[in-house]
């Protein structure tokens, strides 16, 4: 009975296979991205904070449906590479809004065709069906608007 129940988890479940997408895929970013001396997750933080403009670590974190630890190790590496700088308390006293540095959207500029081939990459990876279907259930999960 447990061997049937391992095998249907081994064979069907959405969670081990979402996991090793996500893998795949990040080793992919970050091959790209080495170069740039930023990882994926760091990518996908930095992108978020240029997209948010100066946002709180909460609003932040929604924005990317980061826990704390992991949201903050990333910020603390960022704030270390001078990409992004924490502002002063806001009026209700309590966030200190995050913002995007010169030298981070620099940054951004530069790494526009490794970010590109990193895109490649995961299209042949995941096809053009696979890589639909993940931008769909991205966008339904994240409330954006198809492009």
């Amino acid at each position: 009975m447990v061997a049937d129940v391992i095998q249907e988890m081994v064979s069907d479940c959405m969670l081990s296979r979402s996991r090793v997408i996500s893998r795949v895929l990040t080793n992919a970013y970050d091959d790209a991205l080495r170069p740039y001396g930023i990882s994926s997750p760091q990518f996908v933080l930095l992108t978020a904070i240029c997209k948010l403009g100066s946002a709180s670590k909460a609003e932040i974190a929604r924005f990317t449906q980061q826990d704390r630890s992991t949201l903050s190790r990333n910020i603390k590496l960022l704030l270390d590479s001078e990409l992004v700088v924490e502002g002063e308390v806001d009026a209700s006293g309590r966030a200190k809004p995050i913002k995007v540095t010169a030298a981070g959207l620099e940054l951004m500029h530069e790494l526009v065709p490794a970010w590109r081939a990193g895109q490649e990459q995961a299209l042949k990876l995941l096809g053009e069906t696979g890589a639909s279907a993940v931008m769909a259930v991205g966008d339904e999960i994240f409330g954006m608007a198809p492009k």
